[in-house]
């Protein structure tokens, strides 16, 4: 008969090696994960979470990282005194991870299928033809939409959501005991995240398996888990029963993560961050149905900043040689007006064509049919000439801050570059004056301009982006996705900021997010795309009180709202 804990870290502390100084990164935590149990491990990017998890499956990277100190024992195995063979046997077989990437976990160059088959070969008697079977099963039981297209599919041939599921299925493919699910659901759709939620509940509740849920937050945890246990800065401050940590939190910090996240039911002028929590200097001021009908009244009164008149955008695919081109249509019909200083919420799952309609609107990707009218002049209809001038009015801010600047150039000179091409500022020395100003502003140090991208965390590349973005002191900014992979308490800094910048520099927006609860916080009003159309639109805080339609419903019901 099993131990009731089937995993027990013991006064654990790690440290990292950096130019030969020691640096403790976790401080003598402990805990237990029980048997047919999902532990939920809660806090901020550099609380501790994925290294604990990392040292539990002897991932360390061997080099730089060392543990101190403690025990963490499996059935009653210290794992911290077993070899990288003995820990072969183990890893996949008896404890498995689902990483926070799908994209970057799965080799692109494999079927999925095959990914998944040679877990089976490697840990089973299986033969090839049995591996196959068992994994077209298990891509079943993960609720994949046709098993055997995504078994002879690559990676880059699925949705995010399925590779996720692809990635479930090679977890628990041997019936692992330990299922360590590091950040399983970020960046993913609200319902397609809820749907990963209950399978992995389901799967739990099947297999008997024991679950380590880790994330930034704590509603999702609160969804999932037993218990609860939070980290801050490589120290556990609580843990407890999810009823316990969620309704009646002891620590500041857990308190401080539990209201950073946007409130459904009321609208703050200012949304609390740790920090805030931190220093008790919370702003708890709200936005009035008065003020907001006042700011309103004001901004719709006036001619439109941008109008979208009946776009469509439609896609040729060709499946083979000789086979007919197939028309995908990704936007269809859509019309809406957007005015100076409004924000626009644009909402939906991915592949509704939110990003498409953006990248129209860009001059990116051009629109096959349709008007988009900027400032009265239909924009669609410009020379290459005109739409660069163009570029200048209208930026954006991408969802991924690393991938969209330069690796090799000093952030400084990446804000300066625009500036450059555009003609703002007389010479370098002036532009750099107004550079270090810009970062001031979007809460950096001027000692960040000869730095470079790799050298910053994810909320200060946000950041960043955010400053390239407005140096061109444009009148319109899409906001693509661009606080979805971030930290509860970042998002909230983020989102201050660029609702900050709008009152100081009169900027408009059109923020796109899956993210329901975000959306309604900054939007005035709110476009739900469904399948290339406008599913809804009308005031923000009208389509969450009454939504009309099923899928705006469906899109509600999927937020997170803790306990």
């Amino acid at each position: 008969m099993p131990s009731k804990n089937l995993l027990s870290i013991e006064n654990v502390s790690i440290s990292f090696i950096s130019n030969k100084i020691e640096k403790e990164i976790i401080k003598d935590i402990s805990f237990q994960l029980n048997t047919n149990e999902i532990l939920g491990i809660v806090g901020e990017s550099g609380s501790g979470k994925s290294v604990s998890s990392l040292a539990i499956l002897g991932l360390l990277p061997k080099n730089i990282s060392k543990i101190t100190n403690g025990s963490i024992l499996f059935n009653d195995l210290d794992l911290t005194q077993i070899g990288s063979k003995e820990f072969q046997k183990i890893r996949g077989n008896d404890i498995a991870i689902i990483f926070q990437e799908p994209m970057s976990s799965l080799n692109p160059s494999m079927t999925c299928g095959k990914q998944v088959q040679e877990i089976l070969l490697q840990h089973t008697t299986l033969s090839k033809n049995e591996a196959r079977e068992e994994t077209l099963t298990l891509f079943e039981k993960v609720k994949l939409p046709n098993p055997k297209r995504v078994f002879n599919a690559h990676p880059h041939e699925i949705s995010g959501g399925q590779k996720q599921r692809v990635m479930i299925a090679m977890a628990i493919a041997c019936k692992p005991k330990i299922l360590i699910a590091d950040e399983p659901t970020t960046a993913l759709d609200v319902t397609v995240q809820k749907e990963i939620i209950l399978l992995l509940k389901q799967l739990q509740a099947e297999e008997n398996m024991s679950i380590l849920f880790i994330s930034h937050d704590l509603s999702l945890v609160s969804e999932i888990s037993d218990r609860i246990l939070v980290m801050y800065q490589g120290q556990i401050v609580e843990q407890g029963p999810v009823h316990k940590v969620f309704k009646d939190p002891v620590h500041i910090y857990t308190k401080a993560l539990i209201n950073s996240k946007p409130s459904l039911d009321v609208r703050l002028n200012k949304l609390p961050t740790i920090k805030d929590f931190m220093n008790k200097t919370i702003d708890s001021s709200i936005v009035s149905n008065e003020d907001r009908k006042a700011f309103h009244d004001k901004i719709y009164g006036k001619a439109p900043l941008l109008e979208v008149v009946n776009l469509n955008k439609t896609y040729l695919s060709k499946s083979g040689w000789f086979s007919k081109p197939e028309a995908f249509t990704a936007v269809n019909n859509i019309s809406f007006k957007l005015y100076e200083g409004e924000t626009l919420g644009l909402v939906g799952e991915s592949g509704c064509g939110k990003s498409t309609l953006a990248n129209a609107i860009l001059q990116l990707d051009k629109a096959s049919s349709g008007e988009i009218l900027y400032q009265g002049t239909d924009i669609t209809k410009l020379s290459k000439t005109e739409t660069r001038k163009l570029r200048k009015d209208i930026q954006i801010i991408f969802q991924d801050p690393y991938a969209s600047l330069n690796p090799r150039i000093p952030v400084g000179n990446a804000i300066m570059e625009p500036m450059k091409v555009h003609g703002i500022g007389n010479s370098d020395k002036e532009r750099k004056t107004l550079v270090l100003d810009l970062l001031l502003k979007v809460g950096l140090d001027e000692t960040f301009f000869n730095r470079y991208p790799h050298e910053f965390s994810g909320g200060q590349r946000q950041r960043i982006g955010i400053a390239r973005a407005i140096s061109l002191e444009p009148k319109l900014i899409i906001c693509d996705e661009s606080v979805s992979a971030l930290d509860i308490s970042v998002q909230a800094q983020v989102l201050n900021l660029l609702n900050e910048l709008k009152v100081n520099f009169g900027f408009t927006y059109i923020f796109i997010s899956h993210d329901l609860a975000v959306v309604k916080y900054m939007s005035d009003q709110l476009i739900v795309m469904n399948q290339g159309e406008i599913e809804e639109m009308d005031d923000a805080d009208e389509i969450y009180k009454n939504p009309k339609k099923d899928y705006t419903k469906k899109l509600i019901h999927a937020i997170p709202k803790g306990l």
